[in-house]
């Protein structure tokens, strides 16, 4: 891994999980207009991310990271952007006040299209076509015609991002995430759950600590972290040549960047130390995840982390741990010894969702909320028995009400599972189960606070 970098020296390599696309002209064009196209994001704020990333990386912040499974071109619009983004804020204020910890925010949205596969394809009734890769790559239909990857869905990708981050930045930054505003947030169909109680008792008290600080004379409208968030975009990065259509440099340092999201990570198919998928990862100066599955040895792990952190910069790598309640036991415990023993900075993350999904009698894909929070659990006991900081949660959500997920506080069963099964591709917690998690969490945290974490700062915000 010493030869030189560029953003196409991945094309040099082996790569796992890339469409084959029938007409490279095509492709070849749309990557051009890409190319010209403006960034989505921008460098600073990937260095921003970078920074409230090391926090967490030294046990003085915990990280949210959560959103669709995959992004949908017909799903898009502003009130599914606002539900997501309201009920994410839900979750980071009760991790933020409960836990007694400052939130890292990070949505899997704005650029989350591309999705791997087991298999390249996909049989139905004695027929056989290309599976489904997601929105950016092909459509859902199981017909030729929409499984046919075409390069088109590359621009519409990019307009929708585009299109989602705009928004996004208003809602961050425009009022809408203020936290005098915390009553607001509560989606009105979960309004009668088990947990809007919880939460509202929450939100009262943080208005009552605003109206006192602003009875002791404290001007609340001067300070913003009270009146806006830090919210960034993360995906996992499938497509390269669409990455590398979006790398940029950046004009005050030179460094490469990719400006399809502000993190971006390495799924667990496609982490081989030899491919272009790692490639193309160890050459951007963005903070990046790694998504680590049973199959990865430790000392495969620590090759990885040399080529992906070689300065062992804090807050550059996330490691995205998916093992599935009944195996982490068996495989966190020796990868935290084996990071530690070298001395390697890094962010631990629990993704509960992918290595709990199971199959309905009925035949829906599903995922078992005990299970869900098992893993999430055992991550926390196993990374306090090692004395490491259990650093974040990478969960697949959405704020609608769909019955996706079984159990949660308003138990939802199978036979549920076909009233809103709306996911085009692994089902995800719903609004409520999602803020259920994050009171769930909270109790950990709370746990592991005295010994762990640093007190908030009195204008920490959300």
């Amino acid at each position: 891994m010493s030869e030189r970098w560029s953003p196409d020296s991945w094309r040099a390599k082996p790569v796992l999980q890339m469409p084959a696309y029938p007409d490279t002209a095509a492709l070849a064009e749309v990557e051009a207009q890409l190319a010209s196209f403006p960034p989505l994001v921008f460098a600073g704020e990937a260095r921003n991310l970078r920074k409230a990333l090391a926090r967490v990386a030294a046990g003085e912040a915990f990280l949210l990271q959560g959103g669709d499974c995959a992004e949908s071109f017909a799903e898009h619009g502003a009130n599914n952007i606002r539900d997501f983004f309201r009920v994410f804020l839900q979750m980071a204020v009760v991790l933020t006040y409960a836990g007694a910890v400052p939130v890292v925010k990070l949505g899997r949205i704005a650029g989350q299209f591309a999705k791997p596969r087991s298999s390249p394809t996909e049989k139905v009734g004695g027929v056989e076509l290309p599976s489904y890769r997601g929105d950016i790559v092909n459509d859902i239909a199981f017909t030729g015609q929409a499984r046919t990857p075409d390069p088109q869905r590359q621009l519409m990708a990019y307009r929708q991002s585009a299109a989602t981050l705009n928004l996004l930045r208003a809602f961050a930054t425009g009022g809408f995430a203020n936290l005098g505003s915390v009553h607001q947030w509560m989606l009105g169909f979960i309004k009668d759950s088990p947990q809007s109680r919880r939460y509202k008792e929450l939100a009262d008290r943080i208005s009552e600590a605003l109206n006192f600080m602003r009875a002791c004379g404290l001007d609340l409208e001067s300070h913003p972290e009270l009146r806006a968030t830090e919210f960034y975009t993360s995906h996992e990065a499938l497509l390269l040549g669409y990455e590398q259509a979006m790398t940029r440099v950046d004009s005050t340092t030179g460094d490469w960047y990719a400006t399809s999201g502000h993190l971006i990570w390495i799924g667990d198919r496609t982490r081989q130390l030899d491919h272009g998928h790692v490639e193309y990862f160890r050459g951007i100066r963005n903070p990046i995840g790694l998504k680590c599955g049973p199959s990865l040895k430790p000392d495969e792990l620590l090759k990885l982390i040399d080529v992906l952190n070689p300065g062992n910069e804090p807050g550059r790598l996330t490691l995205i741990t998916r093992f599935g309640s009944d195996k982490v036991a068996d495989h966190l415990p020796g990868m935290i010894r084996a990071v530690q023993r070298e001395g390697r900075v890094v962010v631990w993350s629990c993704d509960p969702m992918h290595g709990n999904t199971v199959s309905s009698t009925a035949g829906y894909k599903t995922r078992p909320f005990d299970r869900i929070l098992s893993e999430v659990k055992s991550f926390f006991a196993i990374h306090a028995a090692e004395g490491s900081h259990a650093g974040g949660v990478h969960l697949e959500m959405t704020g609608k009400d769909v019955t996706e997920c079984i159990g949660g506080a308003r138990a939802i069963t199978e036979e549920d599972l076909n009233d809103r099964y709306h996911t085009v591709c692994d089902p995800r917690l719903n609004a409520e189960q999602s803020i259920d998690m994050a009171f769930l969490i909270a109790e950990l945290l709370k746990q592991e606070r005295g010994s762990r974490f640093k007190p908030v700062p009195a204008a920490a915000g959300l």
